[in-house]
């Protein structure tokens, strides 16, 4: 079997900071990668930045920048926090990199070559955010994207298609005789009932823009954004210029993405076709995490309740915070970043369980032995129980391991350090010290103890580099613990007589839980309510406001952002220019609206047009809206 290990995370577009979410998927590819150097695996390791698209045009537009120097700037965001984030990734790639074009075109050419891309024409739904058109049988709620539930665009224009149809049953084949190939398997159910809904043909050019990747066969096209994006994973490892990095990693590798479940459908559908037309083996596994959410509400800048995790490493350290983001929930299902929760898991597993066991142990064969190792061989029954357990373990963690369930594994893992803390209450040291004749067997007690803590030390590594580095300093040892294999700590004779062990410092020290203060009643009224710019009822009493009806709206000829309205008042007709034509750029739907208008205001002449009023309307995220009324009340009611 070959010991090739392949792993990525999707390549993370630069509109956005990097947050919780991708630092998730970052920390999971780092994790499962330590895990199998541990195993003695060569591994490459492949994170980056998708850097073309409308949205990246748009963006750099708005800043009056290029696209190019807009992805520049924010590249180096998604370096710097996997750098804080101890990530130690083997390639990270930009998509506007020359090797990736040239990967790039030499798929697309192959496709092409073979027969399986045409030019057509798409007419249909467009999903800006997503960057991806939307089949009529995919949209939800009357016209929105069915991943992010945006409001779709309709598009037509010329395009080249991917006979994306044709490889609808040879994937279906794939997918059940590769059970493991889509995880969890929960989410494989969704992928094979999508599929056997039909698969269409998928456009993957776009000539309404021009930041992407040309298409050699078709002049004035670029690559659609899928097929550019995907490629990444067969570019880092040499897939256009480095036959034999690709056959050792692709080919002869295991290959796993990790992704977040709102992409699996491009990664689990779009990507095999891709790849088997193109004639490349398909990877492995496809793993699908779930979201987070906050304090059990959904992310979100206005509440406030984004979790960045610059701030967690800044409050918890960042060994801590890799720990409970695996920990926490099960990769694969949603999850709840909760702050009473962490605090709780790293006081009860990090500094109780795993920190007081290294704690004890060094503080007693301090106490016992000067904290030099001697030589203990007077085993019990008890010890034979340690090892069957800790051989369990390692085992599960395997097993877990290959199946992507992180939580599981530490799960695992901290049985055996709990078993551990249990066995120092039941061999009892501090009372075979009292005892001369059980001195050799202390030593095998405290020995047993030792050799846990550097065996754990190892297994946690990968989660914990930082941290475990430090377990293994406290017991006497300065060598690289991420050089350490899992072979290597196999045995219970790892530590010579006169080794000398450090001493104890803590590594997660306990955290206090901050106290909420109590939730406010909703319906409470604040009786120190302060108004700005307080008026008269009086001052209220002279403005007219009444119910006009829109009988006419259109555009004003040179001023973009007047309308002009012909409307009906109860006693006659009247004209009035607002300042919305932004919101509305089909004015003509206002035609038949009951609408609120001041009309004791002095007529004024805008842009050479006349207004005898004024309407009201509200701002919604700087959005302004008309105040539209009930269809029952009556034209020319007063608001009082």
């Amino acid at each position: 079997m070959s010991k090739n290990f392949y792993v990525t995370t999707p390549i993370y577009y630069v509109n956005g900071d990097p947050h919780v979410g991708s630092a998730y998927t970052t920390i999971a590819a780092d994790v499962l990668a330590r895990y199998k150097k541990s195993k003695g695996f060569d591994v490459f390791f492949l994170t980056g930045t998708d850097e073309h698209g409308q949205k990246v045009e748009e963006a750099a537009k708005m800043r009056d920048l290029t696209p190019q120097a807009w992805t520049d700037s924010m590249a180096p965001r998604f370096i710097d926090m996997w750098k804080a984030l101890d990530i130690n990734y083997t390639d990270f790639i930009r998509t506007t990199e020359p090797r990736h074009k040239e990967a790039v075109k030499k798929i697309i050419k192959t496709v092409y070559d073979k027969g399986d891309i045409y030019k057509g024409e798409y007419e249909g739904k467009y999903c800006v955010s997503c960057e991806t058109f939307v089949p009529e049988n995919q949209i939800v709620n009357g016209n929105h994207c069915p991943d992010c539930g945006k409001e779709l665009t309709m598009v037509k224009e010329e395009s080249y298609f991917f006979k994306m149809s044709k490889y609808q049953d040879a994937l279906l084949e794939h997918i059940e005789s590769h059970p493991d190939f889509i995880l969890p398997h929960s989410r494989k159910n969704e992928v094979v009932s999508f599929i056997k809904q039909g698969l269409q043909d998928l456009s993957i050019s776009r000539n309404t823009f021009e930041w992407g990747i040309p298409i050699e066969f078709a002049p004035g096209h670029i690559t659609y954004v899928w097929f550019d994006a995907l490629t990444n994973y067969l570019t880092a490892v040499g897939y256009e210029n480095n036959p034999e990095l690709f056959d050792k990693f692709w080919n002869n590798g295991e290959v796993v993405h990790l992704l977040g479940k709102d992409i699996l459908r491009f990664h689990a559908i779009i990507w095999p076709c891709m790849l088997l037309s193109a004639g490349i083996k398909l990877p492995n596994k496809i793993v699908a995490h779930g979201w987070w959410t906050s304090e059990g509400e959904k992310m979100s800048k206005s509440k406030g309740n984004v979790v960045a995790p610059l701030d967690e490493i800044a409050k918890y350290g960042v060994d801590a915070f890799r720990y409970c983001l695996m920990r926490e929930v099960n990769f694969g299902n949603d999850g709840d970043y909760s702050t009473p929760s962490i605090v709780t898991r790293i006081n009860s597993d990090l500094a109780n369980d795993l920190g007081n066991l290294l704690n004890r142990t060094l503080g007693m064969y301090g106490k016992y032995f000067n904290g030099t190792i001697v030589k203990g061989e007077v085993f019990e029954e008890i010890d034979d129980s340690v090892k069957i357990l800790w051989n369990e373990t390692v085992i599960a963690v395997d097993y877990h391991m290959n199946r992507v369930e992180f939580s599981r594994a530490l799960e695992a893992i901290w049985k055996f350090i709990s078993r551990m803390n249990k066995y120092v209450d039941e061999t009892a040291p501090w009372l075979l010290i009292k005892d001369e004749t059980k001195n050799e067997r202390l030593a095998t007690v405290m020995n047993f103890l030792v050799q846990s803590l550097y065996k754990v030390a190892v297994l946690t590594a990968p989660y914990m580099p930082t941290a475990s580095q430090k377990i293994w300093n406290q017991l006497g040892f300065s060598n690289n613990i991420l050089e350490a294999s899992l072979e290597s700590v196999d045995g219970w004779n790892l530590l010579n007589e006169g080794h000398i062990l450090g001493t104890a410092e803590p590594i997660f020290p306990r955290l206090e839980v901050e106290k909420k203060e109590a939730k406010k009643d909703p319906l409470a009224i604040n009786e120190d309510l302060k108004i700005e710019n307080p008026i008269e009822i009086a001052d209220f009493d002279k403005i007219d406001i009444q119910v006009v009806e829109i009988l006419e709206a259109s555009n004003i000829e040179g001023a973009d952002k007047l309308l002009k309205f012909k409307v009906k008042t109860a006693n006659e007709i009247r004209q009035i220019v607002s300042g919305i034509a932004k919101y509305y750029p089909t004015p003509s739907e206002l035609v038949g609206k009951k609408v609120l208008a001041i009309l004791n205001l002095p007529p004024v002449t805008l842009r050479g047009v006349l207004s005898q009023g004024m309407l009201l309307s509200s701002t919604e995220k700087k959005r302004l809206k008309l105040v539209e009324v009930d269809s029952s009340v009556k034209i020319g009611s007063k608001i009082k």
